[in-house]
């Protein structure tokens, strides 16, 4: 499933897990790792200055790229380098594509440290713009393992959630774990104040049937072990936060758009709030434009 995956990499503290956890992944499928670092020459400071800077860019990326090359060799994992100038973000998302890279393992917070919150940096706009699947790792992700047993689709029913549901079937299957198939209608989007009885059954309804027909292609996919789950409530994100918890959910598998469409990309959506404060991976896969189909 995995042949290819990516691992950028500036060196910093919050890189370490995420490492640990592809190397992981690596030696499971008998992958490649491609470990890129970005000398970032778009800085004013930088691109000011100019010459030895850059050499000196160049010349760390080299070293944090070797660092993990040797991490990757005494497991005998095949590795490709690359060190690149240009801006992060970018590079990082023209890199998978040009290079057959099936995975992006990032983490979710580098240099800039925690107080940023993802928000901004290069790890949430590789997650919005990359044809490639990308897998966060967090700072506070909790008893990181591979193969996932446990893995969480969220669903609304959107095209988004299509593109996540087959990816998620898909890594169930390479894991032998189970799909748990979470659909959460949220009240709030249906008008003012708070839903009555019958109209709260009519969400919970929808949500129900969202779940059965997300269960019936996994089903029909091969997959063996699959939970279904509907419920209505005034927050998807904490509802799926709450069902990660109760039920030892490995990864969460989410597409990074849902009904609100392109036009917002992915701030302040569900699955940006996934990828900033959920105690596990989360798997990210874009939407494709209908033009892209």
């Amino acid at each position: 499933m995995f042949d290819d995956l990516l691992f950028p990499t500036d060196g910093s503290d919050g890189t370490e897990r995420a490492l640990d956890h592809v190397l992981d992944i690596a030696t499971a499928h008998d992958a490649t790792l491609h470990v890129l670092n970005v000398a970032d020459v778009t800085r004013d400071s930088v691109a000011q200055i100019q010459g030895e800077v850059i050499d000196a860019l160049v010349d760390e990326g080299e070293n944090t790229v070797q660092q993990v090359v040797d991490r990757a060799e005494a497991r005998d994992i095949p590795t490709t380098t690359a060190v690149e100038q240009g801006e992060p973000y970018p590079t990082i998302v023209e890199y998978a594509s040009s290079n057959d890279v099936d995975l992006v393992v990032m983490p979710t917070h580098g240099r800039k440290g925690l107080s940023r919150l993802l928000l901004g940096s290069t790890t949430e706009r590789v997650v919005r713009e990359s044809d490639v699947p990308v897998l966060t790792i967090g700072p506070d992700d909790t008893d990181l393992s591979y193969p996932y047993e446990d893995i969480l689709v969220p669903t609304d029913g959107s095209k988004s959630a299509m593109e996540a549901l087959t990816l998620g079937i898909d890594l169930t299957a390479v894991d032998d774990g189970t799909l748990h198939l979470l659909s959460v209608a949220e009240v709030t989007e249906f008008g003012v104040g708070a839903p009555g009885e019958i109209q709260l059954k009519i969400f919970e309804e929808e949500a129900a049937e969202t779940v059965e027909a997300a269960a019936e292609v996994a089903t029909e996919a091969g997959v063996e072990r699959v939970t279904e789950t509907a419920e209505a409530g005034i927050s998807v994100h904490r509802a799926i936060l709450s069902y990660v918890e109760k039920n030892d959910v490995d990864v969460i598998v989410a597409g990074t758009h849902g009904r609100t469409g392109f036009d917002r990309y992915m701030l302040g959506s569900v699955t940006e709030k996934l990828v900033r404060t959920a105690p596990v991976p989360v798997l990210t896969v874009r939407q494709k434009p209908d033009d892209e189909e």
